[in-house]
């Protein structure tokens, strides 16, 4: 959500800048605008609502002057509608600061209040435009005094890019509670609110924690602590390159990382399962003892990530006989939770800097919870903050809707929940080893699954044009469908649900008439049975149903309407098979809608506000 670019060194800036905005498209975002100092030292600014291609026209336009230095923002509007007048970067009154920001100022309308009072006029209504402001009234003639002033009156999370006019060979930035990196290269340097933005340039970065601030300039970077002091920080190795976020020859980003996935599976097992079969789960030093005394497991995630977690309880439970809890963790602080010592908490996030997920992560931390995190990006604050981090070595994944982090994500669920069902004695060597072995096959699988997409697509191109959808199931099923219906509305607009197959009866059959499309996932071998009774359900009232089912299920004979074939494996494992023909049907039925997949409209790919 928004996306901050900064460079400074000795090639023009305003390329690099826009370039960096285009690979920070998929957070989301309704307009964009950059600020460069020019030869003359002046602050110049242009910006646009809308897409990068407006700004660039407009910069090719309005842009005289080369620079060196900059500063870039793609706005998802919080405060203020989108509109050139509310895009960053923004301005103080005197001229001297230019500033982005990621995040939310949530003391804003006091401190602009305030500002106001004394004379100030603002030119916008977004509440980033008060840090400018502030800086400018808070100005001493030091950056890092006057920065510190500042930040003590600012209350929220945020991320700032600063540009000031008296200092024109420096760039300074700011980390809170938002996600901010800075890429180091000789004779230049940048930050970035991601990876994905520099890595063209660097794979050298370091991770700004949260109230540190740096000055950059083109051949040093000084990063101080709250307190204004000095410190030193470890490089991070970034060990993916500029292909890995590009298109590849595919249309789409989604469709690239749906392909993706037996790879992105692989790279998440391989490390962690040795030749014998035990379990290497690198970032854990979680004891059996401590597993032992473990009275309750909670999941708290956002999204796709909660579907996950959904997956995790039903694996967890059954292997571990640990009771699970799965909250979304936009609700989880608000309920005043039972959380204690005996109490693990799976915190689940690709980006590792979901808001929701980072709030939920610090109430059970402050109760006493163990922290285990399962995210994809190193150094991210959710990892930094958990007593237990498992990375998925996804890469990065640049669509708005998630595919491979959430089959990665998924495969760690399965690996930890085996891990500590040997840690409990819960589980004999048999089904060990038959659940480790269908893990190892996920990769061949998965691939032979993703060998049906024409065929796929062609299905999908009869249900382009559906208004509702529905996706039903039992057990893993169910969570499963979950993800499905969410894939599907996310991405193509159409309206869809997912229901607990056995709940139909109790309202949601109201809904079926004449031509609504059912899709039930019937994976679950023991409960197949009961599935088939709610398709004839659905059948019988006029709805058009699709199936997806197992190659090794009890009733190949199933009537409906289409079938989706997937692979046998373990029914605990059957998850990550599942979920893959129902990505491709997304994905096509949008394609054939014409929706902009990769972001969709109003979405983010990380959801750093509250």
């Amino acid at each position: 959500m928004c996306g901050i670019i900064g460079y400074i060194g000795d090639n023009d800036v305003a390329p690099i800048l826009l370039d960096g905005l285009e690979r920070l498209e998929y957070r989301g975002y309704d307009s964009a605008g950059i600020s460069t100092i020019n030869r003359n030292g002046d602050i110049f600014t242009t910006k646009a609502k809308g897409k990068i291609e407006q700004l660039r026209k407009k910069v090719k336009s309005e842009y005289k002057d080369i620079s060196t230095i900059g500063i870039g923002h793609t706005r998802w509007a919080t405060h203020g509608k989108p509109s050139d007048r509310n895009s960053h970067p923004h301005m103080s009154m005197d001229g001297r600061f230019s500033v982005v920001h990621n995040g939310i100022i949530e003391n804003f309308s006091e401190l602009k209040a305030d500002l106001q009072n004394e004379g100030v006029i603002f030119a916008s209504e977004t509440d980033t435009e008060v840090v400018a402001q502030l800086l400018a009234k808070l100005y001493d003639g030091d950056m890092r005094s006057t920065i510190m002033k500042t930040l003590k009156k600012l209350k929220g999370a945020y991320s700032l890019g600063i540009l000031c006019k008296d200092f024109p060979n420096e760039i300074w930035a700011v980390r809170n509670a938002s996600p901010l990196i800075i890429g180091l290269c000789e004779n230049q340097n940048f930050l970035a609110s991601d990876i994905t933005a520099v890595v063209k340039y660097t794979k050298s970065i370091y991770q700004l924690d949260d109230g540190e601030f740096a000055r950059l300039t083109r051949d040093n970077v000084e990063i101080f602590a709250p307190t204004g002091e000095k410190i030193s920080k470890n490089i991070v190795k970034i060990d993916w390159d500029v292909s890995a976020a590009e298109k590849g020859g595919y249309q789409h980003f989604m469709l690239k990382e749906i392909m993706e996935e037996p790879e992105a599976i692989a790279k998440t097992i391989s490390p962690r399962i040795n030749d014998d079969n035990s379990i290497n789960l690198d970032g854990i030093n979680l004891t059996a003892e401590q597993i032992k005394n473990l009275k309750k497991i909670c999941v708290v995630a956002c999204g796709s990530a909660w579907h996950v977690g959904m997956v995790g309880k039903y694996v967890i439970e059954e292997l571990t006989r640990i009771p699970v809890e799965v909250d979304l963790a936009s609700e989880f602080r608000y309920r005043n939770p039972i959380i204690d010592e005996n109490c693990l908490c799976i915190a689940i996030s690709q980006s590792g800097e979901t808001a929701d997920t980072l709030a939920a992560l610090r109430e059970a931390k402050s109760r006493g919870a163990r922290i285990l995190s399962i995210v994809n990006v190193v150094g991210s604050t959710i990892a930094n903050e958990s007593d237990d981090v498992l990375y998925t070595w996804a890469g990065p994944e640049i669509a708005v809707a998630t595919t491979k982090a959430y089959s990665t994500q998924l495969t760690l669920v399965y690996l930890l929940a085996l891990y500590m069902a040997q840690a409990l004695d819960k589980i004999d060597d048999k089904e060990y080893n038959e659940i480790i072995n269908a893990i190892r096959s996920l990769p061949e699988q998965v691939a032979s699954i993703l060998e049906q997409k024409d065929e796929i697509k062609e299905l999908a191109k009869r249900y382009a044009y559906l208004e509702h959808a529905y996706f039903i199931g039992r057990n893993l099923d169910y969570a499963v469908s979950l993800e499905a219906s969410l894939k599907l509305k996310e991405i193509s607009y159409i309206h869809s649900e997912a229901y607990a197959a056995g709940e139909l009866k109790h309202g949601t059959i109201s809904l079926i008439e004449e031509g609504t499309v059912v899709c039930a996932l019937c994976c679950c071998d023991r409960l197949f049975e009961k599935t088939v009774s709610n398709i004839k359900e659905v059948a019988a009232r006029g709805a058009e149903t699709i199936a997806v089912i197992s190659e090794s299920s009890p009733n190949v004979q199933l009537e409906c309407d289409h079938k989706i074939y997937v692979p046998s494996t373990h029914e605990l494992i059957m998850p990550s098979l599942e979920v893959i023909p129902l990505q491709l049907m997304g994905y096509y039925i949008a394609l054939a809608r014409k929706c902009n997949i990769d972001k969709p409209r109003n979405l983010a790919k990380s959801v750093t506000v509250e």
